[in-house]
């Protein structure tokens, strides 16, 4: 029997709940411009806001929630803008910690973390050690990622071992590739689901290129600092009255 969890008076259907949500937390800089506040001012409001609904996600039972936190091409951003972002992890598990364990949550991080510098980095790797034995959602934060990245670094990866006589061209197929890829780590919840992007912009942008084949998209048109609980429970309940083929008949 289908069990029906009533949220915010929707029903869910808890045998459809997505198992992995990935987020593109957009609109950060336009909620600080609208408010005659300066860009850092919203990305604060929007790492805030990730506490908010990582627990919301994590109570309705998504098992993984990705966050596009730092994509390989936003170094490309003004120097300041750049040192904000990379103090937020610093100040995100410096505050939050403690309600991510009350809460069971297991930090994991997808991306190129060599380049990240030193005191951002170890922050992470220590979130990632003190919640590892946590058993519920695993609140993965997609830092210094990039699509291309990802799959090129996979092919090095592959040729490497092709080079080293430990593979054969004839090994390769989806399931190698994929095992060859960051988001590995995730082993059955490597894919997403849903994909979910804040502020009314209608594209991908270098995101998970491979692991998005059939993703169910929603573009919402609300900036991240103002996505809901709520919202996440609506988006969750369109993706449930999505009819997903995966390129076959039903």
């Amino acid at each position: 029997m289908t069990q029906i969890l009533e949220d915010n008076n929707i029903k869910l259907s808890q045998d459809n709940i997505p198992s992995h949500i990935a987020v593109i937390m957009d609109g950060n800089g336009r909620w600080a411009k609208k408010r005659g506040l300066p860009r850092v001012a919203g990305h604060k409001e929007g790492m805030n806001n990730v506490k908010t609904i990582a627990i919301k996600a994590s109570k309705l039972g998504v098992k993984v929630l990705t966050l596009y936190a730092f994509s390989t091409e936003n170094w490309g951003r003004p120097s300041t803008e750049v040192n904000f972002l990379m103090k937020l992890p610093i100040d995100f598990f410096g505050v939050f910690m403690p309600e991510l364990m009350q809460n069971n949550i297991r930090v994991f991080a997808t991306g190129i973390l060599d380049d990240v510098p030193e005191k951002t980095r170890n922050i992470i790797i220590k979130a990632i050690d003190e919640t590892k034995n946590n058993t519920g959602m695993i609140l993965n934060f997609a830092f210094n990622y990039g699509g291309r990245a990802d799959i090129l670094e996979a092919t090095k990866r592959i040729v490497k071992k092709i080079q080293n006589d430990e593979l054969v061209i004839d090994d390769i197929d989806e399931s190698l590739f994929s095992k060859n890829l960051l988001t590995n780590t995730l082993k059955g919840f490597s894919d997403p689901d849903l994909l979910i992007r804040t502020s009314g912009e209608t594209r991908i942008s270098n995101f998970m290129l491979w692991q998005m084949a059939y993703t169910e998209m929603i573009f919402e048109d609300i900036l991240w600092p103002d996505y809901s609980p709520e919202n996440l429970v609506e988006d969750i309940y369109k993706f449930q009255n999505r009819d997903r083929r995966f390129g076959k008949l039903n």
